[in-house]
């Protein structure tokens, strides 16, 4: 336990359950809200991609922004009670920018079949996340993920799976404004002012990194390139929640690949939680586990009603936690708050869409790398044989390797298929679960020991305790 203590002791100044002053939350809490770079590209990409009018598209980020909101206030003081902070699921943007496309009618009843269709699915994932007697179907997968190789593989999958917004986003394309070397030269600002407050800035300045770079990169950016508030002040103020913006169809096979499209954020976000709960030193149980999980699905039910996306425990914002070593819970409600306030105010919602996209990618850039560094770290803990290298390996690698399938053979599958193959956290993560469970069955059966007798409040044992 003692080495667990230190382990703790380095990673948070602040403890998970310790409170702040007001000003040092808000601070955090913006702070948190401007590392979530999936917020702040997705619902305008899903909406040009459907040529939807502006202010559908502006409708789309408030729901996307109270929606992510909602969630992490949920994780923050009621069911999880980790600092955790749900952003939008990189995952469910592709499936729901698939799916809305094959249909063949118009772009809302394409849109209304894909979103309603995720609705369903994710009512029936919230029914497999409901702690029943303290047990869910979802504490099966929490249970798997004790094993220090399954967590840590998860984890650096996941970073894969969404390190297409960190460095190429950095860059830009040829058409963006800045391209290239106006946006490599801000974020490079915004990383080495991000990089210099976090090593040598001290408790206090490392809690602002985050904002102190994004800002120094901001600045740069707009000495170089003018930024116009031309879409701030065209915006209405206020946005009002629909029911079904785009119409509601249900297929069953739609429902099928948005259950598979869920699966991979559950496992990911499970993967994240026991991560974050090693840094504080927490008792996590199957049972809040669970809880964690089912705050997720209510929100993705939620998304599918008002027009949103599932969620997942976002990189970027676990590593603000390391870099500025504040793991109050706290924070991340305040982040919650904030979202909700800013999905409610279309004005506020494009003044922080005009942080250059190139700046927020850098800095995504970075927490991603350190997010991966420590699902290596994770890895180091494992005792390695033969067996742990079929598993972790062959997992890496189908996982990986799905990223790299040409487009003319993803045309010949089946939709499942196709998200199947290019989901790195489904394939990988699903084809590591099964190996484990088959080449290590001294450790499987312990875990379905477990199962069998779980005790209500029984321990989840830290990665760096197994064995």
């Amino acid at each position: 336990m003692a080495t667990t203590e230190r382990t703790s002791a380095a990673a948070f100044d602040v403890g998970i359950d310790d409170r702040l002053p007001v000003g040092q939350l808000a601070m955090l809490g913006l702070q948190h809200v401007f590392g979530m770079t999936g917020m702040f590209v997705f619902p305008g990409l899903l909406g040009r991609s459907f040529n939807l009018t502006p202010d559908r598209i502006a409708y789309l980020y408030g729901m996307t922004f109270v929606v992510c909101g909602v969630i992490t206030v949920l994780q923050s003081v009621w069911l999880l009670r980790l600092p955790v902070v749900q952003g939008t699921y990189a995952g469910n943007f592709a499936a729901l920018l698939a799916v809305g496309h094959m249909q063949s009618a118009t772009q809302n009843e394409g849109l209304g079949a894909a979103y309603g269709s995720f609705f369903v699915a994710s009512l029936i994932w919230c029914v497999l996340s409901v702690p029943i007697r303290r047990f869910s179907f979802i504490g099966l997968f929490a249970r798997f993920l004790r094993a220090p190789i399954i967590s840590g593989i998860i984890v650096m999958l996941t970073i894969i799976q969404v390190a297409n917004v960190a460095l190429p986003n950095w860059i830009g394309v040829p058409s963006s404004p800045g391209f290239p070397m106006v946006n490599i030269f801000a974020g490079a600002v915004g990383v080495a002012v991000l990089i210099v407050a976090t090593v040598w800035g001290g408790r206090y300045l490392r809690r602002g990194a985050i904002l102190l770079g994004l800002a120094a990169g901001t600045l740069c950016y707009a000495a170089l390139r003018p930024i116009s508030f031309r879409l701030v002040t065209s915006a209405p103020l206020l946005v009002t929640p629909q029911w079904f913006p785009f119409g509601y169809s249900v297929r069953p096979e739609l429902v099928v690949v948005f259950l598979l499209v869920l699966i991979p954020a559950g496992m990911g976000s499970m993967a994240m939680y026991e991560m974050v709960a090693q840094w504080g030193n927490q008792n996590l149980t199957a049972e809040r586990m669970s809880q964690g999980i089912l705050a997720v699905a209510i929100g993705s039910v939620l998304a599918g009603i008002v027009g949103g996306f599932s969620t997942i425990v976002y990189p970027d914002n676990m590593g603000m936690l390391r870099t500025t070593r504040v793991g109050s819970r706290y924070s991340t409600l305040a982040a919650g708050l904030i979202l909700i306030g800013l999905g409610a105010c279309v004005k506020f919602d494009m003044l922080l869409v005009l942080v250059p996209q190139a700046v927020v990618s850098a800095a995504a850039t970075l927490l991603f790398g350190l997010v991966f560094m420590h699902g290596v770290q994770m890895l180091s803990t494992v005792q390695w044989d033969d067996r742990q290298f079929v598993s972790g390996g062959l997992a890496l690698l189908v996982g990986l390797g799905g990223l790299f399938v040409s487009p003319e053979v993803l045309q010949t599958m089946p939709l499942v298929a196709r998200l199947l193959v290019q989901q790195p956290v489904i394939s990988g993560g699903l084809t590591l679960v099964l190996l484990h469970s088959l080449l290590c069955p001294a450790h499987s059966a312990r875990q379905m020991a477990q199962i069998s007798s779980e005790i209500p409040h029984s321990r989840i044992p830290l990665p760096g305790k197994q064995r």
